[in-house]
This record gives structure tokens, sequence and C-alpha cells, in this order.
């Protein structure tokens, strides 16, 4: 296993630990929050919000640095070529000399763009080196005051551009986009572009999870088997954005792409972890973003099946109880402390799982009936008497909104 996988493969773990503690501490939130992208990598800062939120922008031509040493500070000059934003007060124009005491390298005629703060002089940022396309692409892309569909229309036509700083730039505004926002961009996404993008393997493999929900989003019956062969690729390795590929598969194919993704990553015992563990994600956004492209019983039939993995069920437990899934009260008593299962964390699940159900009917109207209420709390009395210790840590970091 090469060193990138155990790079990823530590940070599932990670995230895995996290999770773990979120699901004790608030187990069945029924708070809608807006998310990010659930595929892209974490969510920068943009060159349209630096902008907005800069007091003062120019267009700069570099003309001369020095280094600094110990007895002073490097400086660099440059010439204003044009006025991107300044209040009323401020007194910049076309052919100004602005100097930084800072040393950037460059040669004459470099273009920049410098943003500056105001209080009693302009503090100027890193300077942000652009060419005449990239300084032209941030100018005329509309505001984050903008509605996100409209915005992201427009950066859409720059994923994957030739200018590395425009295509990072265009993704990173899907990257920090709502799901919601994306989703309404299909009719104009680029179908055949995007299927090129997913083969490429100069594709940055940071964005494979974005383009596979697109695919998801925009493509057609041709597409399906396309994308179960990008989904079922021999691998032992972490495959970074293939949770974003499985999710675009089953938003294109419905219940009988779920079918074949039991089939391929939940019954074998022999897949990859991570890549079990993408289809999970995949399991979770559908319940999540599929506005009933699958109905929530199929999905929650498939978590079930991922009770046969340890190393997921204490994942899965507290997926079932978000999922109002009280059928497997039985079988998850019958794991608790079984072989494979007489871990720690499993069993705090179990234990977070019964109290989720005693407490009935919760405010939204989720939860179990009287009857699962009652044998929940008949079950908890048990295990307080059989094993205190667990369930007085499942106890620790919970309760319910």
């Amino acid at each position: 296993m090469n060193r990138l996988t155990n790079f990823f493969q530590h940070r599932i773990l990670k995230q895995r630990t996290v999770m773990g503690l979120l699901c004790g501490l608030v187990l069945l939130a029924q708070v809608p929050v807006a998310q990010a992208c659930p595929f892209c990598s974490a969510p920068s800062l943009t060159l349209t919000e630096q902008l907005s939120q800069s007091d003062v922008a120019v267009l700069v031509q570099w003309i001369e640095a020095e280094k600094g040493d110990l007895e002073k500070a490097g400086k660099t000059v440059f010439e204003v070529k044009e006025i991107i934003r300044q209040s009323d007060k401020d007194k910049l124009k076309v052919g100004d000399k602005i100097t930084i005491n800072r040393h950037r390298p460059g040669k004459k005629g470099n273009l920049f763009m410098l943003l500056g703060t105001k209080g009693a002089e302009v503090d100027w940022g890193d300077p942000i080196e652009v060419t005449e396309t990239s300084y032209h692409y941030v100018s005329q892309a509309p505001p984050p005051e903008e509605k996100t569909s409209k915005r992201l229309r427009y950066f859409l036509k720059f994923l994957e551009f030739p200018d590395q700083m425009i295509s990072n730039d265009a993704y990173a505004e899907f990257a920090n986009a709502p799901y919601e926002d994306i989703a309404t961009l299909s009719k104009d996404m680029p179908r055949e572009k995007i299927r090129k993008w997913l083969s490429d393997p100069e594709t940055p493999v940071t964005r494979i999870g974005l383009y596979g929900l697109l695919m998801g989003l925009c493509g057609q019956g041709e597409d399906v088997e396309f994308m179960e062969k990008k989904i079922n690729e021999p691998t032992k390795d972490f495959r970074l954005g293939i949770d974003g590929v499985i999710s675009g598969y089953l938003l294109l194919t419905g219940s009988d792409g779920l079918d074949k993704i039991d089939e391929s990553k939940f019954v074998p015992k022999d897949v990859a972890f991570s890549e079990t563990y993408a289809a999970m994600q995949a399991l979770r956004f559908m319940w999540t973003y599929g506005d009933g492209r699958i109905d929530k019983a199929r999905l929650r039939k498939s978590m079930r099946l991922l009770l046969d993995r340890p190393e997921l069920t204490d994942l899965v437990v507290a997926d079932l109880a978000r999922w109002d899934d009280w059928s497997v009260m039985n079988r998850l008593m019958e794991m608790y402390g079984a072989e494979d299962y007489n871990i720690p964390s499993i069993k705090r699940a179990i234990v977070r799982y019964l109290l989720v159900a005693s407490k009935g009917k919760n405010k939204n109207g989720g939860g179990p009936d009287a009857a699962t209420t009652e044998k929940a709390k008949e079950l908890l009395a048990k295990l307080r008497e059989e094993d205190p210790k667990t369930v007085k840590s499942a106890e620790r970091f919970f309760f319910l909104k």
C-alpha cells in the first residue's frame, strides 16, 4: 500500500473518530444545515470573495524590487494600471506608484492584483499574480452578493480551463456552493466534457467527486455503463472522489443502480474498506439530497447490509437511529458483545440507539411507536445491569434535540 493510500486511510479513520463522537453528541438533530459541495475538497476563499472583502483593489504592473537584509525590509514597487475598487475619498489613479514593504520577485510588465484594507493607511495584502486572461475572469465574475446559481453558471465555463489559476478558482466556487444550487445547473452542464474529465488521468483527483456528481445530474442512459466501469475499477488503494461518482451514479440510476452497489460494494467482504465507506457516504448523500430518487425504505435496506462489517458498525447503527430504522433492535442486542462486535465503540453505538428509541416520538414526528419505545427501555435496563460502565460512557455524550 503506497504512502498516499496510507495518508487517506488515516484520514478516513480520523473522520470516523470525529463522526462517532458527533453521533453521540447530536443523534437525531433535525436542524437542516446548508452545506458546501459534499464531495469537494475543503472550501477556500475564492478570488471574488477576496476582492469583495477588500476596501481597495487595483491592477498593477511590477516595476522593481529590492531584497531585504538584517537591517532593512525588502520592498517592491508597482505601477497602477487600473482601479478596480476604491472609495470616493481615496486618491489612487492610473500611473501612481505603490510600494509595499516586502520583496516580491517579478519581471517588468508582470501583472498583479493588489488588495488592501483601510486603516490609517492602506494595508496591502500579498500581491496576486495574474495574466490578462485571469484578470478579466475575476473582474467579470458575478460578485458574491449575486444569486449562487447565477454565479455558478459563470464559473461552470471555467472548470478545467487551461490557466490553472482560473480552473482552481472556478472549482473552489463549486466547492463552496450548496448542492441545491449546483443541481439547478443540470441543463447547462457540458456532459461530454465532464465525461472526458472523469476519464482523463490528468484531471486532479480532488475534482473527481464533483465531476462524478455533475455527471449524475446531467448524464443520460448511455452514461450508466461508463459510470459503472469507473466505480468498479479494481483497486485496493484509496480513491479520492469515488464517493461523489457513486452518488452521481445513484442519482442517474435510482434503485436499480443501488442494487448493483449492494452487490459490488456492500455484500462482498473482500472489498477495500475505503470503497465500502465511499458507497456508505453515497447512501447518506441520497438520504439527505436525493429528493425521493430512491425510496428511503430502500436506502435503509442497503445500510442494514453494512451491519455485517464490524469496522463500520458503529457508524451504521448511528445512521439507522437517525433514519428511524427500529427493525434491527433485536439483531443489535444479539450483536452486543458478540465475537467481532465486542468493541467499545460498537457497544456505545448500540446503547445510544436504544437511548434514542427509548425517548419515543420526537417533536418532528419521527421516532418509534409506543411498543418499540417500551422495548428499548427494557433492553436499556438490562444493559445497565449487565454493562453499567458502557451505558454510562454512552450517556456521557448524548442528547437529543
